[in-house]
């Protein structure tokens, strides 16, 4: 099937689109497969952290790509379809709410990444992050802080991730009536509060975090994060 055609750039994103000039600076110094990696889902309440990572080539362009939080779901997701059919690789990984709760977000992180990274098909000779913290490990990555708005691998990761997670909350949305998950993709706002105070924690929400320590609903105790977990040394070094 053809990708969906992305609907006209709106005026106010026409300013905001991320380049290639980190891309072609590692390029020109002989780096052929750059890998651009973003995460959604770390500050929702339900649901997985989600990683997203791509491959973008030299010589197509795919244009309308911007930071995932400037475009509507229907831009996303007509992106999603442009973006996975044009890119040398993508792939997103995966670390589940019960490991959210285990093993702290950190680290949650680091592993989703290398799932992703381990699912690309290929090896990046470089990995460009988005923000400041390194969570992949390993002398070949770069953090760009804001990379998502000015790095067209990041934006790209961004748009795979944001689509792909929230693909999911909406297929969960029906095991689960009453939360809005569809609409609110397992993050905080008021109709959440209230479904979380009414009928308690579902088998997907996060059961480390302090929200619930608020709830009257006290069915389920909130869980503690492992302080150190034999595996966290496999997902920090390089590849």
């Amino acid at each position: 099937m053809a990708p969906s055609s992305a609907p006209p750039l709106r005026k106010a994103l026409k300013r905001h689109a991320p380049s290639l000039a980190v891309e072609r600076e590692l390029w020109a110094a002989g780096h052929d497969l750059v890998a651009g990696l973003d995460e959604v889902g770390r500050g929702a309440w339900a649901g997985p952290l989600v990683i997203g990572a791509v491959v973008v080539p030299r010589e197509r362009r795919v244009y309308k790509i911007r930071d995932s939080k400037l475009l509507t779901e229907r831009e996303r997701e007509a992106l999603f379809d442009r973006i996975t059919s044009w890119a040398v690789a993508w792939a997103v990984g995966v670390a589940s709410q019960q490991e959210c709760d285990q093993l702290g977000m950190s680290a949650a992180q680091r592993l989703a990444a290398r799932r992703a990274l381990d699912r690309l098909g290929v090896v990046p000779d470089q990995i460009l992050l988005d923000g400041k913290w390194d969570f992949v490990g390993g002398p070949n990555t770069h953090r760009i802080v804001k990379g998502d708005a000015t790095c067209l691998s990041i934006a790209a990761a961004s748009i795979v991730a944001k689509v792909w997670r929230d693909r999911l909350m909406r297929s969960l949305a029906a095991s689960f009536p009453g939360y809005d998950f569809d609409s609110n993709k397992g993050y905080p706002c008021p109709r959440h509060r209230m479904a979380l105070a009414g009928m308690g924690p579902t088998s997907i929400h996060r059961r480390s975090w302090a929200f619930m320590d608020s709830l009257p609903w006290t069915g389920v105790a909130r869980v503690r994060p492992t302080v150190h977990h034999p595996q966290l040394s496999l997902f920090g070094g390089s590849r």
